[in-house]
């Protein structure tokens, strides 16, 4: 197995290199085991996938649930991988800066935070105190043993907020703050996607798994995007395979999901012995 340096070297040369690359989303070990067999180069965790492996909604994991629920998907491949840990399960600086810290302790290599706050009343962080945020996890990133990557997001589009020029000062402030990655969820189309990976020096995370708002990667590469995550989009796909199958057999008392189904010996080929 490759050293937690190693997987944060490779992991930083995916951002150096020219082309765009796909980071995929994992959501258990089985999981991250399949998309590794099946050649992405790097993994991710996702908070809305990791509150439903709990039974929860998002938003609703605590700090420690969330760093062995992303510990369960470093160890289970050679891959480097990297969490949404929300805004950092806590509101001050200290609190981000700490969510970095100890998410390095379980072998991950990077890592985003983000300016929602969580409070309905109050969605998003004031621009000085978001960049305050991002400035503390960069600076805890900057004190690790390896080279840490650090993605900052602004929830803008999705919270309420959908002004690209307020986007793109938000996303200016946290690249000047140190942050390795950028990212904006939601953008609505590719001028949006342009415009804002035209105002920024580093690498731009396009988040995929909103329908109507998500583009081939080809389409993302030309607008100038260099990381392409999967948000929750491949555990809500699994999910869905979930209920349409348990539907047939509650409402219909038939198995014709079985013609469809992955057999048991190729899906024990992408598991450990």
């Amino acid at each position: 197995m490759s050293s937690q340096t190693e997987k944060a070297e490779r992991f930083r040369a995916l951002h150096a290199a020219p082309e765009t690359f796909v980071i995929a989303n994992a959501w258990d070990a089985g999981s991250a085991r399949m998309l590794a067999a099946l050649g992405f180069k790097a993994l991710a965790t996702s908070s809305g996938a990791c509150a439903g492996v709990l039974g929860r909604r998002d938003g609703m994991v605590t700090r420690d649930e969330a760093l062995a629920h992303c510990k369960l998907i470093v160890d289970a491949t050679d891959l480097p991988v990297s969490a949404d840990l929300e805004k950092g399960f806590g509101d001050a600086p200290a609190a981000a800066a700490e969510a970095i810290r100890l998410a390095a302790g379980v072998g991950l290599v990077g890592a985003s935070i983000e300016d929602a706050t969580g409070d309905p009343q109050r969605p998003l962080y004031d621009a000085a105190a978001a960049e305050a945020r991002i400035a503390a996890s960069v600076a805890a990133a900057r004190n690790l043993p390896f080279p840490f990557t650090l993605t900052a997001r602004t929830e803008n589009y999705l919270r309420g907020n959908p002004d690209l020029d307020d986007t793109i000062r938000r996303l200016r402030a946290f690249e000047a703050a140190g942050a390795d990655v950028l990212m904006a969820p939601g953008l609505p189309d590719l001028e949006a996607v342009r415009a804002v990976c035209g105002a920024l020096t580093h690498p731009v995370n396009f988040m995929a798994g909103i329908k109507g708002k998500s583009f081939t990667v080809a389409a993302l590469s030309e607008a100038g995007v260099k990381r392409v995550s999967l948000a929750t989009s491949l555990y809500r796909a699994a999910m869905t395979g979930l209920l349409d199958a348990a539907r047939e057999v509650a409402r219909q008392g038939t198995f014709t999901y079985l013609d469809q189904a992955l057999p048991t010996p190729d899906l024990n080929a992408f598991m450990q012995g």
